[in-house]
C-alpha cells in the first residue's frame, strides 16, 4: 500500500495544480439591485425519470405535495414538468402523425385540459380530430386552437412555497407554421420566424427559428407567456448540443430578460462542449455536461449514461461552478421510477444503495443542480433519508471551490473547501475489488494537521485524526467526510 501511496501523492501535486489553477473561479457578485438569479445550485423535482412525457395534472399535484410538506425545509424547491405536457396522446409520442394537441390563436403550445384541467376547458374531443390527420399527413388537424392556461397550476406550485417549471423542446410548432398563425406582440406570422430546414432530429413537433426579427419576436411571445404563467425555471431541449444552437440561445436570454423575471434557463441535453464554456455560461445559468443519465453503474452502449461515466466529465466542469451557473450532472435516477419512466419499465432504481450514495456525493461535490427523478409518492425510507441529509445538501449548496484532485486506479479523491473554514473530501472506489486505504492528509493537497472528523453519511465523528487509517471502501463506494481544524 505504501508503493501505491507515493505514485498518488505524486499524482495528487499534480492534480492540486490544476485544480488551484483552474477552479478557483471568482465568484459572481451580486449587486444591490440585481440578485445573482440561481445563486446556489438549484434543487428540485422533475417529472421525466417516473412519467416521462405523460405526467397529468392529479399526479403533479401529488408529488408536489410531498415535496412541500416533506421537502422543501430541507432547500428542494423546483417542481417541473417535463416534456410533453400539451400532447393530448403522449402514448403516441413514437406516431407523429397520431399526435393530438393544443395551441393558442398565436401559436404557440398550451396545457392539454384533459390531462390539466385547471388548465381551461377542453376545446376539442378526441373523436373529432380522430382520422382527419391521418388522411391529410399533415400537422395542422393535429392541432386544435384553444385559450388554455398554466398560470392557476403555476399559483397553486407558488401557493405551497415552491417554483414552478416547464420543458419546451428549442423551436415553433410546424402546425402553427403550416396555419402561418400570428406572432402575438409584432407584426410577424409564424413562416417569417421558423426555419423549415432545421428540425431537432428527435422530435416531430417544431421547426428550428430563424436568427431574425421574426425569431426574436417568436421567443419574446414565447417567455412573455410563460411569465404569465408563473414559470421560476425553464428547461430548453435539443439546444445544449447535437446541435449547439446558440443563436436560438441567444434569443431566449434576450426573451428571458425582456419579461424581467428572475427565470432559470436550463438547456439541454448534453454532452455541452467544453469549448462552449464560457459562451454558455454567459446565457443560463444551468447546461447539461452530458446526455441523459439513467440509473446504471456502467454501459458499454453510447445510451444512456451511466454513473461511472459521470466522474471525468464532472472532473472537466468542475472549474466552471460558480453563482448563477451550474453545470448538470443531469437528474438523480434513485429510488421509485414509476408508473412510466422516461426510459425502460417502472422500476425501483437500478443503482445499489452504495451507487445511490456515491451518485449523490459526486454530485454534491461538482456542486452540480439536485434534480430528483423519484416518484415523490413512493418515497421509501433509505431514500427519503438519503436525499435530506443536510450536511451533503450543505456542501452541494454552500461550497466556495472544489474538484478532483486524485485519479489513481480505482480510487478517486474530491475536494471542496466550505464558507465556514470546514473542507470536504469525497474517496470513491470505481474500482471492482475492496480498497484500503491508508494516507495522509497531505495526499489529497490538505494540510499537515489534525482535523475533527464527521462522516456525512453515518453521522459518526472522529474528534481528532491525523491521517486516513485503514478504512475499507467496497466497489462503487465511497465516503464523504467533513473536515475540520
Amino acid at each position: 500500500m505504501k508503493a501505491a501511496m507515493k505514485t498518488v501523492r505524486k499524482f495528487s501535486s499534480v492534480g492540486l495544480v490544476l485544480l488551484v489553477a483552474l477552479a478557483a473561479s471568482p465568484a459572481q457578485a451580486q449587486t444591490a439591485t440585481k440578485p445573482v438569479v440561481a445563486a446556489t445550485p438549484p434543487m428540485g423535482w422533475n417529472s421525466w425519470d417516473s412519467y416521462g412525457l405523460t405526467i397529468t395534472e392529479q399526479q403533479f399535484r401529488a408529488n408536489v405535495k410531498v415535496e412541500a410538506d416533506s421537502l422543501k425545509p430541507f432547500g428542494w424547491n423546483y417542481a417541473v414538468i417535463d416534456e410533453g405536457w400539451f400532447f393530448r396522446n403522449p402514448q403516441d409520442r413514437p406516431h407523429a402523425e397520431l399526435l393530438q394537441y393544443q395551441l393558442d390563436a398565436n401559436g404557440r403550445y398550451i396545457p392539454v385540459p384533459v390531462r390539466f384541467p385547471s388548465a381551461g376547458t377542453d376545446s376539442a374531443t378526441a373523436a373529432s380530430l380522430a382520422g382527419a390527420a391521418a388522411a391529410t399527413g399533415g400537422y395542422k388537424q393535429l392541432a386544435t386552437i384553444g385559450d388554455s392556461s398554466f398560470k392557476p397550476l403555476g399559483d397553486w406550485v407558488h401557493s405551497q412555497g415552491l417554483r414552478f417549471g416547464i420543458h419546451i423542446v428549442r423551436g415553433i410548432p410546424r402546425a402553427s407554421v403550416e396555419r402561418n398563425l400570428p406572432i402575438a406582440g409584432s407584426s410577424f406570422h409564424t413562416q417569417d420566424a421558423a426555419d423549415t430546414t432545421d428540425a431537432c432530429s428527435w422530435d416531430p413537433t417544431n421547426w428550428g427559428v430563424k436568427d431574425n426579427a421574426a425569431g426574436q419576436a417568436w421567443y419574446d411571445s414565447l417567455l412573455a407567456q410563460y411569465a404569465g404563467w408563473g414559470v421560476d425555471l425553464l428547461k430548453v431541449d435539443c439546444i445544449a448540443s447535437n446541435p449547439y444552437k446558440i443563436d436560438e440561445i441567444r434569443m431566449i436570454r434576450k426573451a428571458i430578460d425582456k419579461t424581467g423575471r428572475p427565470i432559470v434557463l436550463s438547456l439541454s441535453p448534453g454532452p455541452t462542449d467544453l469549448d462552449n464554456a464560457a459562451e454558455v455560461s454567459g446565457l443560463a445559468q444551468m447546461w447539461r455536461i452530458s446526455n441523459d443519465i439513467w440509473d446504471l453503474w456502467d454501459n458499454a452502449k453510447p445510451f444512456p449514461k451511466s454513473l461511472s461515466s459521470q466522474f471525468a466529465t464532472t472532473a472537466a466542469w468542475a472549474q466552471y461552478a460558480k453563482p448563477g451557473n451550474w453545470p448538470d450532472a443531469d437528474m438523480l435516477p434513485i429510488g421509485q421510477l414509476s408508473p412510466v419512466p422516461g426510459e425502460g419499465k417502472a422500476r425501483a432504481s437500478r443503482l445499489t444503495p452504495d451507487e445511490q450514495q456515491t451518485m449523490l456525493s459526486l454530485w454534491a461535490m461538482a456542486r452540480s443542480p439536485l434534480i430528483l427523478g423519484a416518484n415523490l409518492t413512493q418515497l421509501d425510507e433509505p431514500t427519503r433519508k438519503l436525499i435530506t441529509n443536510e450536511d451533503f445538501i450543505r456542501i452541494d449548496q454552500t461550497s466556495t471551490r472544489s474538484g478532483q484532485v486524485m485519479h489513481n486506479g480505482g480510487m478517486i479523491a474530491w475536494t471542496s473547501d466550505l464558507a465556514n473554514g470546514e473542507t470536504a473530501l469525497a474517496l470513491f472506489n470505481v474500482g471492482e475489488s475492496q480498497l484500503v486505504i491508508d494516507s495522509s492528509f497531505e495526499v489529497f493537497g490538505l494540510d499537515d494537521a489534525v482535523y475533527h472528523v464527521k462522516d456525512v453519511w453515518t453521522g459518526k465523528t472522529i474528534p481528532k485524526a491525523k491521517a486516513v487509517q485503514g478504512l475499507t471502501l467496497e466497489p462503487h463506494s465511497c465516503i464523504l467526510w467533513l473536515l475540520k481544524k
